[in-house]
C-alpha cells in the first residue's frame, strides 16, 4: 500500500501554558501582551478546528501533580488567569491536552509519543511565556526534527523585547518560521518534502 508522504506530516498547533493562575511576579507586565496574543490564537485555533489540525494544550502543571487538565481550568476561572482563559476555552470533546511538569512540553510527558500517533511532523508553536516556555518547546522539537512554525502574533513576554528577541534566537538557532499567523496555511504540508538540517 503506498503512504501519502503528506499525510504523514501533519501540522499540530500547541498552546503552551494558556491556561495560567498569573500568580508570579511580573504577570501584570504580561497579561496585555497575553491577551493580545491569546485574541490572535484564538482565531487560528478555529482555522485549526475547521482544517482538522490536531490542537493541543500543552500546560504547566503548577507543582499540583494530583490533578488532571480539568481542575486545573477549574482552578484559573477562579483566579488572575480567567481573562485569557475566557479567550482560550478548551473544546474538551476536541482538543488535546498534555500536562508538563518543567518548561519544555517534551520534557517529562508524553507528547513526542502523542504527536507520533497523530502522524505530526510540523508543530505550530503559540503561548506564554515566548522566552521561556515555548523558547524550550520549540528547542527540543528541532533537536526532534519537527518543523517549527512560532507566529510573532501569537507568543507573549513580560516585555516585547524579550519576546522580540526570542523569536529572533527561534528563527536563527531552531529555523522557526515566525511569519504572522494570519499567513500560516493550513491547508498546505509546508514541511512535506523538508525536514531541519
Amino acid at each position: 500500500m503506498l503512504v501519502d508522504q503528506c499525510a504523514m506530516n501533519r501540522h499540530a498547533l500547541l498552546l503552551i501554558d494558556f491556561v495560567n493562575p498569573l500568580d508570579f511576579e511580573g504577570a501584570d507586565r504580561l497579561l496585555p501582551s497575553a491577551l493580545d496574543g491569546a485574541t490572535h490564537v484564538a482565531a487560528l485555533r478555529a482555522r485549526a478546528h475547521e482544517h482538522d489540525v490536531p490542537t493541543i494544550y500543552v500546560n504547566d502543571n503548577y507543582g499540583r501533580w494530583n490533578l488532571g487538565f480539568r481542575e486545573i481550568c477549574d482552578g484559573v476561572r477562579r483566579s488572575a488567569g480567567r481573562r485569557l482563559l475566557e479567550r482560550l476555552e478548551p473544546d474538551f470533546a476536541r482538543d488535546l491536552f498534555v500536562l508538563k511538569p518543567m518548561h519544555s512540553g517534551f520534557f517529562g510527558t508524553a507528547l513526542d509519543i502523542l504527536l507520533g500517533h497523530l502522524n505530526v511532523r510540523t508543530l505550530i508553536l503559540t503561548g506564554i511565556q515566548g522566552n521561556m516556555c515555548v523558547f524550550a518547546t520549540a528547542s527540543d522539537a528541532y533537536m526532534r526534527r519537527y518543523r517549527v512554525l512560532v507566529p510573532a502574533d501569537c507568543t507573549a513576554s513580560e516585555s516585547d523585547a524579550e519576546n522580540e528577541h526570542a523569536l529572533r534566537q527561534m528563527a536563527r538557532a531552531f529555523k522557526a518560521d515566525t511569519r504572522p499567523s494570519t499567513d500560516i496555511d493550513l491547508d498546505r504540508h509546508e514541511s512535506c518534502f523538508d525536514s531541519p538540517a
